[in-house]
């Protein structure tokens, strides 16, 4: 199932092609962690790719990426059919994880559609405004229940959610903002439930989707360890994700009284 075919604009920059020698010492200290060139194993794989998707910054070279916010134009469904848009913004926060989509589009009819999906944690809901009633903003909210396992899939399979996912499957704990080279030993192809083999020459990395039981991912990278492709499996459906903001989403009190809980999202560390 291919949610949506949108080209994203994407607002901060991705790295370039990941080279061991542009690491190692900066400023005379020396880096938590550097990968061989030729290195395989999954603790290279996973830092050679948040490295090159750009999220590793500092001189400890941790995930600094906390929150994304992107537009974008192309395809997307509604109600099984293709859907023209004309407006796309994604606001997503990692912290909270939570993600507010803002679309209109036009139906091929030429009927008009648009919407505000937000997930929050294990709530969704629709709004007919951004922040609808949290606090003293008006607007309603339409508890989704049934949309919060489909929404937290597309939230991690992202191309900068994915790596984060991975990770999150070598540890109990959410580890927010860690440097992946730090958290276990090299050497080793598989940690906690992600994993890496090789296929034509580029490492394939399988995990589970937080919050979604029974849901695994697989990411394709490329020569540069930059997401090719995400491809997400729960039961028999597939989903291929390819490619002063309002992102901090409270779930309204309507919402969660709409739904009981069952399900359980990583355990967050800070730090």
């Amino acid at each position: 199932m291919i949610w949506a075919r949108v080209a994203l604009a994407i607002v901060f920059t991705v790295g370039g092609p990941f080279t061991a020698g542009a690491q190692g010492r900066r400023g005379g200290v020396a880096e938590p962690y550097t990968p061989a060139a030729d290195a395989k194993d999954l603790k290279a794989v996973l830092f050679k790719w948040m490295w090159g998707m750009g999220m590793l910054k500092g001189h400890d070279e941790r995930d600094m990426v906390a929150s994304l916010e992107y537009q974008g134009k192309g395809t997307i469904q509604v109600d099984g059919q293709p859907c023209t848009l004309t407006t796309y913004r994604a606001s997503t926060n990692y912290q909270t994880f939570s993600q507010r989509i803002q679309y209109a589009c036009t139906r091929p009819n030429g009927e008009t559609y648009s919407n505000i999906e937000v997930v929050s944690g294990l709530y969704a809901w629709n709004e007919d405004k951004p922040g609808a009633e949290i606090g003293p903003t008006k607007g309603k909210t339409i508890p989704m229940p049934a949309a919060v396992e489909e929404r937290l899939i597309r939230f991690w399979a992202s191309p900068q959610g994915a790596p984060k996912a991975a990770v999150a499957g070598t540890t109990e704990t959410f580890w927010l903002g860690a440097n992946p080279g730090t958290l276990f030993a090299d050497g080793v192809a598989k940690v906690g439930q992600t994993s890496v083999s090789w296929e034509d020459g580029k490492p394939v990395v399988t995990f589970p989707v937080p919050g979604v039981p029974g849901a695994a991912a697989t990411a394709t990278l490329d020569a540069k360890y930059m997401t090719q492709r995400v491809v997400l499996k729960q039961g028999t459906t597939d989903q291929t994700e390819t490619g002063d903001v309002y992102v901090v989403a409270p779930v309204p009190a309507s919402v969660q009284a709409a739904k009981k809980v069952a399900g359980q999202l990583p355990q967050r560390r800070d730090g």
